[in-house]
């Protein structure tokens, strides 16, 4: 998984709005947060907590972006469901989540199997990793990354 100080990967994700591309973004403070699968009830919690903060996020700078290996019909549907206005991008076919080393083995009811381990990366503006939260508690989270955001800001 990426820590602190890394930079943030060169990547670019289709999401349900078109391409996205961190260097289109250079000079802005970026949060990138891994959930599971769009529509599920922790994911839906957290999507609409960033959705709620997108304002103050917008003020300071910074974009969100949430990232599952759903694909862009899907993610639109979640958009469309719960009025999201983050981005939601849709790493189906990437390699994003291995990037970040969010791709993992889980474990449910003796069953293993690769799924997104929900976790938050804020980078600043030269794109440098500033803060990482792994295997997010969805209650108060999009909070806490504002919080980071503000204070990186000042």
């Amino acid at each position: 998984m990426l820590k602190i100080n890394d930079r943030m990967p060169e990547f670019k994700i289709l999401t349900d709005q078109g391409e996205f591309k961190i260097s289109n973004h250079i000079g802005k403070k970026i949060v990138v947060f891994f959930f599971p699968k769009a529509d599920t009830s922790g994911c839906t919690a957290e999507s609409i907590a960033f959705t709620n903060l997108q304002k103050e996020f917008d003020q300071l700078n910074c974009i969100v972006i949430g990232i599952s290996k759903d694909n862009p019909k899907k993610q639109s549907k979640f958009r469309e469901k719960h009025n999201l206005t983050c981005k939601l991008g849709a790493d189906f076919e990437n390699d994003v989540c291995e990037q970040f080393g969010v791709w993992v083995e889980k474990s449910m009811y003796g069953r293993k199997y690769m799924g997104i381990q929900r976790a938050t990366f804020l980078s600043n503006e030269k794109g440098v990793i500033t803060n990482v939260w792994e295997k997010v508690k969805v209650q108060g989270h999009a909070e806490d990354v504002l919080k980071a955001v503000e204070k990186i800001s000042k």
